[in-house]
Parts: C-alpha cells; structure tokens; sequence
C-alpha cells in the first residue's frame, strides 16, 4: 500500500476525540480541495509502499486500541479491506476518515464521512470542473449509512456554509441532526480560535454537534501528530 505516514497520537475531531489512536495515513486523493491539510496525500501525494505484513507489525507494536485509517482518500486504496481486516484481528477500533465519494467493503467501527461543500473547489482551472464533478455522491453517502456506524463531518469556512450543509441533510433524511458535526476550517490555532465562537453557537442552533480540531490547537498544521 502506498502510505504517507504511520504515528500514534490522539483523534483530534468527532466523538472520540482526545484518545489514543494510531494513525495510518494513505497516500492519493480524487479531490483537491484548497484547504487540504495535508497536500503531501493530496496535491502532492507522497510516501512509499508497505506491505501488509509490515503495516501489521506496527499495528500490533501500537499501544493504542484505536486505528484511523485516513488520507488523502484511503477508500481508493486497493488494499485497504485487508488492511482493515487486519486491525480487526489485532482487536483495534477502527475509524475510517473518508470524503464520501467511495464505496467499499470495509471492516469499520465509524465511518467518518467528511463531504466536501462548494467552499471547497480550488481555483485551479485543471481541477476545478472535475473536483465538482466528483465531490458530491449522496448515493454512496446512503450506501455507506445503510452499512456502518456514520456521521457526516461538515468542514466550514463561512456563514453562508450553514445553509448548503442543511440542504445537504435535508436530502438525506435517514440522517438523525446528531450524526451531523460542524468543524472550522483552519490550519492555524489562530484560524481556529476565529472560527470556534460562532460556529459552536450555530451548530447548537440546528440541533448538530460541533467538533474542534484539538490537533491543530496543540500543533498548528504538522505532520505526524
């Protein structure tokens, strides 16, 4: 498997954030959009290839009973049901992180979809009509909901976000609005704190949860932590 980066740390957003998990970051994604984090995965995908045996010694070498496996886009990753069908041996929680745009047999505790919105489409007229394209596909939302334990991770950047994440939901109607969490935009500590006021109170107001992003509190935008 083609693999950008494996570390223990803590889950930073969602419901299980503060634990200890190991983190298991593919590399290559089919969306771009502009506030990637993580561009090494994405814009500029990087890493090297690991067998599954060695990608199995480090999950059984890991203190942490939780694994997320996250990108880039790990559902695109050939190999990732027997990767998952290996943590699943070593007993671990198992959290994929996941834009929504792929569906695949998976063994899974949380399936962490994080759809992207229209804030996310990058200027870049090469990538602009095809990240459109590909970046919303409510029937695979519906497919993975039907198979997994879900939520819906909304990134937003603005106001205006709230609304385009309501009609989203509105279109899903199997979706219960505490499955739903807002999250900021951020890739400094400074963006975030600028963020978190408002979008707490407008999350709340909805009936969804709000998740901060604890790591780029503590870290600011780092690799591997």
């Amino acid at each position: 498997m083609f693999i950008s980066e494996i570390y223990d740390s803590f889950q930073g957003e969602g419901p299980w954030a503060g634990t200890p998990s190991l983190f298991i970051r593919t590399s290559g994604c089919n969306l771009r959009c502009w506030f990637c984090d993580t561009p090494y995965t994405s814009w500029d995908p990087q890493g090297q290839q690991q067998s599954l045996d060695e990608l199995a010694e480090q999950v059984a070498g890991s203190k942490s009973s939780h694994v997320v496996i996250t990108g880039g886009e790990p559902m695109l990753a050939p190999q990732l049901t027997e990767l998952t069908d290996l943590c699943r041996r070593e007993d671990r929680f198992i959290t994929i992180e996941t834009a929504g745009t792929v569906d695949r047999a998976v063994e899974c505790d949380l399936m962490c979809i994080s759809p992207k919105l229209g804030n996310s489409t990058p200027d870049d007229s090469k990538w602009a009509a095809r990240h459109e394209q590909t970046r919303h596909q409510p029937a695979v939302i519906k497919s993975l909901f039907c198979r997994y334990k879900c939520i819906l991770k909304f990134v937003i950047d603005t106001y205006d976000d709230i609304s385009e994440v309501r009609d989203y939901v509105d279109a899903l109607p199997d979706v219960a609005a505490n499955d739903v969490w807002l999250m900021p935009q951020a890739r400094t500590a400074e963006e975030l704190a600028q963020t978190t006021g408002w979008l707490k109170a407008e999350a709340g107001s909805h009936g969804f949860q709000f998740s901060s992003r604890l790591h780029i509190a503590q870290f600011g935008n780092m690799r591997g932590v």
